[in-house]
Order: structure tokens, then C-alpha cells, then sequence
């Protein structure tokens, strides 16, 4: 077991926890449901499996994070939470099972916000992702093929989308971009060398262990 605490790059992930579309007199038309989710399994291109753990979110920045959908950020956003008050047209909300949002639409004003709602409401969107950079994690089997990554830290949530491919393995390779699956894989490189640094260094203390063993017994002879 190896426990890496630098920084990655951003990265994505998506669940098949439902987003659901609700209205009440108090927040209009809106939309609900967890992006990221603690303690699921999944994998990683076929490279490793990965879990966020629970509490990774204890103390994550989440002072501005905006909601897109398909993290099309040539779009405007559809919402936005910023430090999480009560005036944000997004509420953000962690807990024991990972985080929960409150998306606000402007049905009224916003066409993509619109079709947004319904497409959720008619179940032809029914998942999310999110965008994140992770502080620290720790990896697993790294010798082995398929190794195993639990990230115990999130240092910041960039943005949350509705996507149209919700089902966790899918959502991986779609919703990461090359630059993110690089990124990926380098950070099980880099595991799977530290391991290595580690174990010659073990190899060599141990060689000079011995030396010093046989001189000792040599010299008093």
C-alpha cells in the first residue's frame, strides 16, 4: 500500500444515481440528485479501479461551482453556487453518502434551461458528473494489472453536469477528455514507480546491512 498526497489534474467522473426534475412555489423548476457518490467502485478505462472514499469531501473547496450540462463550458451556465448561500441558483450539500445538489432552472427566460428540464423530467437525462481536482490518495496492487486507487481528498469542485450518459463505466470514457485519461494513467506511472523506488531502496539498505554484518563477524575472527 502506497499513499501518494500530490495534487492531479482536473478530473471527471459521472454516476448512475438519478437526477430527478421537481417543482415547488419556492424554488420553480428544478432539478436534484448526487453527483458524486461515496464508496462506488469503478472503472478506470480497463487501467485500474478507482473509489472515492468516504469523507473525501470533509474539506473540499466548494466556494464556486457552476452546473452545466455535458461539461460544455462554451455554454453559459444553467446555475451556479457561489460559497454555497442561500441566494445561489444551486445548493450543494455534503453527507455520509457524498454530495447532494439543488439545481434552480430559469425555465422561463432560459431555453436550454428549459430543455434541460424536460429532457430530465421525461427520463432522457437521468444522470450526472463532476469535475474535480483530487489532494490526496492512495493506491493499492500496483504491481499487479489491474491495481486499485481510493482518493481520500478532493481539494477542489470545479463543476457539476447533467449528462447524457449516466452509467458509471460509460460515463468514465465519455465524459473525460484525452488530456483527463492521460492524466489518469500517469498517476498510476507514477504509483507503480514510487513503489519501485521504495522497494530498491529497501534492497539496498539491506545489502548494506549485510556488508556490515560480515565485517563485524569477519573482524572477530
Amino acid at each position: 500500500m502506497k499513499s501518494d498526497n500530490k495534487k492531479d489534474p482536473f478530473e471527471k467522473r459521472g454516476y448512475t444515481f438519478e437526477v430527478r426534475a421537481n417543482h415547488d412555489d419556492k424554488h420553480g423548476d428544478f432539478i436534484e440528485g448526487r453527483p458524486i457518490i461515496y464508496e462506488s467502485k469503478t472503472d478506470i478505462c480497463g487501467w485500474f479501479e478507482e473509489t472515492i472514499c468516504r469523507g473525501a469531501l470533509d474539506h473540499t473547496d466548494l466556494t464556486d461551482v457552476r452546473f452545466l450540462v455535458n461539461h460544455d463550458d462554451s455554454k453559459i451556465p444553467l446555475a451556479r453556487s457561489r460559497r454555497n448561500n442561500e441566494n445561489s441558483t444551486m445548493q450543494l450539500k455534503v453527507d455520509e453518502n457524498g454530495m447532494w445538489i439543488r439545481v434552480n432552472l430559469d425555465t422561463e427566460n432560459n431555453m436550454d434551461a428549459r430543455a434541460l428540464y424536460s429532457a430530465v423530467k421525461r427520463g432522457d437525462i437521468s444522470g450526472m458528473s463532476f469535475l474535480f481536482i483530487v489532494k490526496e490518495q492512495r493506491w493499492e496492487d500496483e504491481d499487479t494489472e489491474y491495481p486499485k486507487r481510493f482518493i481520500t481528498a478532493i481539494s477542489k469542485v470545479v463543476e457539476v453536469s447533467a449528462v447524457n450518459m449516466p452509467a458509471y463505466e460509460d460515463t468514465e470514457i465519455y465524459a473525460r477528455s484525452k488530456e483527463a485519461l492521460e492524466n489518469a494513467k500517469k498517476a498510476l506511472e507514477n504509483a507503480r514507480n514510487k513503489k519501485d523506488l521504495v522497494e530498491t531502496d529497501s534492497q539496498e539498505r539491506n545489502k548494506v546491512e549485510i556488508l556490515k554484518l560480515k565485517n563485524q563477524i569477519l573482524g572477530g575472527c
